[in-house]
């Protein structure tokens, strides 16, 4: 016990401190095309359910199954959803790397559960009673979707509630007691809105950053004037240049071919005081619904539009890094858009921020200097990043019927918040399942886990269901040039690509073990 509050003291304190500076060539050949998709609990889903580069380890730790088969275990299958009756999501390692907490994003009965990982034991902290009744106190008798969980500077654990439920964000207090000692409470200091990707600040550890995912999605800033974030005055991302309809969908008339990239100001709709500013008349904590409000109600997105947030495409996953010249940044995915954002901030000025698109589809080379892929960048929804600083990309769903989704590395070695290339990393293979939740293991930085969800063999208590595994990249077979060692990518005037060699060995693996926790 003593030695894991030694390691969680160290833990938390790395977290609140400053990410390396991002990122790196590529330390693996990347893939050149997306994986077919094979039949439900065929050998694939059962040994390897990704397709991944060379000298790349995947071990399964549980599973549904596994679970479910051991009466001394415990896993959230809220009742009549078929392959949604666990949906485990975007996944949190503690900072000691000894237990992964996994959020459930079932539509109702949503909970945690905590996975010993030495143990390999899970049991289910909390959950919903499944009758869907929203209690307007602090203790809801119900809880729906469940997606982001983070551990917190402060060693608790928060999950957000995304397109089911209220809004809210709800603590886990004391993640590590016993399933019938937890206490939860509601964070009412998040403004509701659809939950996800909720971020820490590394520059300003009293910063919290998280998303509406909406198709007409604002991006959150909360800066908290105590250690706990229960109080603190909270902020919506405006950029300057934008002329469309806060209020509108992204992508509609009034918003199609707007700007939404450079300078932005965080515009404040409540004070620490509660009071409403900037033209806010819609408290955004609300819960409840005024009389006579149709239509999905999220009053932090009211809020937002009020005070003329800037709109995108379903936001959902963040990741907060460090940028080559210091300043910090906050990662965004707009799922909708196949784009991913970079919003710099402004170290003299905590108002000021720049959007830029950090990695899309549509504007950014895929496999620079390597063979090309025919994959594409299609729904991306979480964003994972290893110690050095480097920028993975999550696909939401599958590409099509028969082509899974896929993990793509962000190629930014120049770290000025705009990807060189987009590099075809990894591509699961298992049937109706997405990736979700990838996270680098803070304690062995070579290591990360990514959840299977909603496969179609959650549907039935025969199958693997949804599954957690273990990636290790320390046997990893870097690209080689003619002596065998790594590449170095340039472009010329004419936009030709050349492959050159570096004088040193690779050290990818070497240097990032060094950023263990």
């Amino acid at each position: 016990m003593n030695h894991r509050k030694t390691a969680l003291a160290a833990g938390l304190l790395a977290i609140a401190s400053t990410y390396a500076t991002a990122g790196t060539q590529p330390f693996f050949t990347p893939l050149t095309q997306s994986s077919a998709v094979a039949t439900p609990d065929h050998v694939n889903e059962k040994n390897s359910p990704w397709q991944a580069p060379a000298g790349i380890s995947q071990v399964n730790l549980t599973s549904m199954k596994e679970i479910e088969a051991d009466a001394e275990q415990s896993v959230v299958r809220a009742p009549g959803l078929g392959t949604g009756a666990s949906m485990w999501d975007m996944v949190a390692y503690d900072p000691t790397g000894e237990y992964i907490f996994i959020p459930h994003e079932t539509s109702h009965g949503a909970g945690v559960s905590r996975y010993n990982i030495a143990e390999d034991f899970n049991e289910v902290l909390f959950h919903g009673d499944s009758t869907g009744v929203w209690n307007n106190g602090t203790q809801p008798t119900d809880f729906g979707a469940f997606d982001p969980a983070r551990f917190t500077p402060y060693g608790t654990v928060i999950l957000g509630e995304e397109w089911s439920g209220q809004g809210r964000v709800i603590e886990v207090l004391n993640p590590y007691a016993n399933p019938a000692d937890i206490e939860i409470v509601e964070k009412e200091s998040f403004a509701n809105t659809s939950q996800e990707g909720i971020s820490f600040g590394v520059v300003n550890t009293n910063v919290v950053y998280y998303v509406d995912e909406n198709h007409s999605g604002s991006i959150y800033k909360f800066v908290a004037q105590d250690e706990h974030f229960n109080n603190g005055a909270t902020y919506v991302l405006d950029v300057k240049a934008f002329d469309g309809d806060p209020s509108k969908n992204w992508n509609q008339d009034e918003n199609a071919g707007t700007v939404r990239t450079g300078k932005a100001h965080w515009r404040k709709i409540s004070n620490t005081n509660g009071k409403l500013t900037n033209g806010v008349t819609q408290n955004p904590f609300d819960n409840v619904a005024p009389e006579g409000f149709e239509g999905e109600f999220r009053a932090g997105r009211i809020a937002a539009d009020q005070a003329g947030a800037t709109p995108f495409g379903r936001p959902e996953d963040t990741e907060i890094g460090t940028l080559a010249n210091g300043n910090e940044v906050l990662y965004f995915t707009a799922t909708s858009e196949s784009a991913v954002y970079s919003v710099e901030m402004d170290p003299n000025n905590k108002n000021v921020a720049t959007v830029r698109v950090f990695a899309s589809e549509s504007d950014t080379p895929k496999n620079v200097g390597f063979l090309p892929t025919t994959g594409v960048i299609n729904s991306p929804d979480n964003l994972a990043q290893d110690g050095l600083g480097n920028i993975y990309i999550i696909e939401d769903a599958p590409n099509g019927g028969s082509v899974g989704g896929d993990i793509w590395f962000v190629r930014d070695a120049d770290g000025d918040g705009v990807a060189e290339s987009v590099d075809h990393f990894l591509s699961i293979q298992v049937d109706g399942a997405e990736a979700t939740g990838m996270v680098f293991n803070p304690a062995k930085p070579t290591e990360f886990v990514a959840a299977v969800q909603h496969p179609d063999t959650t549907g039935s208590t025969d199958g693997t269901g949804d599954a957690l595994w273990k990636f290790d990249i320390s046997g990893v077979v870097p690209p080689t040039c003619e002596d065998g060692r790594y590449n170095e990518v340039s472009v010329n005037n004419e936009g030709a690509i050349f492959r050159t060699c570096t004088t040193d060995d690779a050290e990818f693996v070497s240097e990032l073990e060094n950023t263990a926790y």
